[in-house]
C-alpha cells in the first residue's frame, strides 16, 4: 500500500508522538487502570480465563482506535478532534456487535469504563499533537520553486547555509528543512542536507509538505515524481470494488425504506419524474447513465451546445431547485440511487465525482491532463466534495482537479475512511453542498 503524505508534526518534536510510548499510554490508561479499578471494586480477579479473554478484546479495540487516529493524522485537512468520537464508536461498536453475535463472555461494567477511558485518551493525545504542530518551524531553502510555501504559516526562509548550519549544531530545528530537491543546489547546501539527515532532522521535498497542507496535487505535469505511478494502487482498487458491492448489499435493508420515502417526497413536491438520469463520464473515460433523485423542476432541453452546458451547472441560489431538492442536496441524500450504479460497476462509494459529458468535454479542452481523473471509478462522495463543495466556474474546477489528483495519488483505505468521516460530518451538519 502506498505511503501516505508526510505529516507536519514529526515524532521527535511533538508530545506523546513516539509510537511505542503512545501505544503503551493508550493501553495503560485506557485498559489497564480501568480494569484494575473495576477488579478492586467488584472483587472479581483479572486472572480468570473469561476476563482475560475479554480484556484482550478490549485491548485490541483500544489499539485499533490508536492506530486509526494515527493513520488519519497523516493526511491533509483531517479535523482530527472531529473524528475521535466516530472512530472510537466504530471500534468499540464493532466489538460489541462481534461478542453479541458470537455470544461470547461480556461485562458491561468493564466495557463501559474502558471505552470511556480510551475515548478520553484519544481526545487528549489528539489535542496535544494538534497543539504542538503550530510550534514547528520549517526552514525553507530559497532555491528553486518554493515561493508558494510562504503563503502558509510555519515556514521560514533560510537566510544562509551558515545560519541553518548553526541551528543544526545547536539542535534548534524544531521541524524540518524543506527544499526543491528537483533543482540544482550548491555543494554547501548539499552537504547541509546530508548533515541534517544524519542528525535525524527531516529534509523534505517542498511538494510533500505543500500537499500535506493543501490536500491538493499540482497539475502542471503528469510526471512520475509528482504523482508516483500513473496507475494508482492496483491491489487496493480490486479490494475497493469488492467492498463496494458488499457494503451496498449489507446496507440494502436500510436503503430500500429510505429510498421509498424520499421518492414519495420528490413526487409530492413537484411534477415530473422521481429520478434524474444523465450521461456522465466515468471509469477510463467511458460514459454511463447516472441516476439520482430529481432536485430541480423540469425544464426544456436546450439544443445549443453552450446552453446545454449552462444547464448542467448548478449555480448559487439556483431557482430551479425545489424545496425538497434543496434539503436533499444539503444532506446529500439525492445521491442514494447511485447505489445502483455501484452495483453495476460504474461507480464507487468514494471517488472523484463524475461530470456531465458536456462539462467533461469542455474541461478536457481547457485543462491539461483533466482526463487523468478517470483512472479510478467515480464516487458518490469524494475528496474534492468534502473539502471544496460545489463548483461552477473553470478556476474552481482546476482547484477541484488538484483535489482529485491528491486522491488518486494517495488512494488507500485510510484516505477513504477519512473521506467517509468527512462526508458524515457534511450529512449531519448540512455543509458543503448546494
Amino acid at each position: 500500500m502506498k505511503r501516505p503524505p508526510v505529516p507536519l508534526a514529526t515524532a521527535k518534536s511533538a508530545p506523546l508522538m513516539g509510537v511505542a510510548e503512545q501505544l503503551a499510554f493508550y493501553l495503560t490508561v485506557g485498559i489497564a487502570i480501568p480494569a484494575i479499578i473495576w477488579s478492586a471494586l467488584r472483587g472479581i480477579p483479572l486472572s480468570s480465563e473469561s476476563i482475560r479473554l475479554f480484556l484482550a478484546e478490549l485491548a485490541a479495540c483500544n489499539a485499533a482506535c490508536w492506530y486509526s487516529m494515527r493513520r488519519l493524522r497523516t493526511y491533509a485537512r483531517a479535523r482530527l478532534l472531529s473524528y475521535v468520537l466516530p472512530v472510537n464508536l466504530a471500534c468499540f461498536g464493532a466489538l460489541l456487535a462481534i461478542v453479541s453475535l458470537a455470544r461470547a463472555p461480556f461485562s458491561v461494567t468493564l466495557y463501559v469504563p474502558c471505552a470511556l477511558a480510551t475515548l478520553a485518551i484519544s481526545y487528549l493525545v489528539t489535542a496535544r499533537i494538534r497543539h504542538a504542530s503550530p510550534n514547528l518551524r520549517h526552514y525553507v531553502v530559497p532555491v528553486g520553486d518554493v515561493e508558494s510555501l510562504f503563503e502558509h504559516s510555519g515556514f521560514e526562509r533560510a537566510k544562509s547555509v551558515d545560519q541553518l548550519d548553526k541551528l543544526i549544531e545547536e539542535r534548534a530545528v524544531a521541524g524540518s528543512i524543506v527544499a526543491d530537491l528537483h533543482t540544482d543546489h550548491s555543494p554547501e547546501w548539499e552537504r547541509l542536507f546530508a548533515k541534517a539527515a544524519l542528525q535525524g532532522i527531516p529534509v523534505y521535498h517542498y511538494r510533500l509538505l505543500e500537499e500535506a497542507i493543501t490536500g491538493q496535487v499540482s497539475i502542471n505535469h503528469l510526471r512520475e515524481n509528482e504523482l508516483g505511478s500513473l496507475i494508482p494502487n492496483l491491489p487496493y482498487r480490486a479490494l475497493k470494488r469488492v467492498s463496494d458491492v458488499v457494503f451496498s448489499v449489507a446496507l440494502s435493508p436500510f436503503l430500500v425504506p429510505a429510498l421509498g420515502l424520499i421518492a414519495l417526497a420528490v413526487k409530492l413536491d413537484s411534477p415530473g419524474p422521481i429520478l434524474f438520469k444523465q450521461q456522465r463520464v466515468g471509469f477510463r473515460g467511458e460514459s454511463f447513465e447516472m441516476v439520482k433523485f430529481r432536485t430541480m423542476r423540469v425544464v426544456d432541453h436546450e439544443t445549443d451546445e453552450h446552453a446545454r452546458r449552462e444547464q448542467t451547472i448548478t449555480k448559487d441560489g439556483d431557482n430551479r431547485i425545489t424545496r425538497t431538492g434543496r434539503f436533499l442536496r444539503k444532506v446529500r441524500l439525492d445521491e442514494l440511487p447511485q447505489v445502483w450504479n455501484i452495483l453495476l460497476g460504474e461507480m464507487s462509494w468514494i471517488g472523484p465525482r463524475p461530470e456531465a459529458r458536456e462539462l467533461a468535454d469542455w474541461y478536457e479542452a481547457e485543462i491539461p491532463f483533466y482526463s487523468y481523473r478517470h483512472i479510478v471509478r467515480p464516487g458518490i462522495t469524494g475528496w474534492a466534495q468534502v473539502n471544496q463543495g460545489h463548483v461552477a466556474d473553470l478556476d474552481s474546477v482546476k482547484a477541484k482537479l488538484r483535489f482529485d489528483f491528491y486522491y488518486v495519488k494517495n488512494l488507500s483505505l485510510w484516505l477513504d475512511i477519512l473521506i467517509a468521516l468527512k462526508t458524515l460530518r457534511v450529512v449531519v451538519q448540512g455543509i458543503g453542498a448546494k
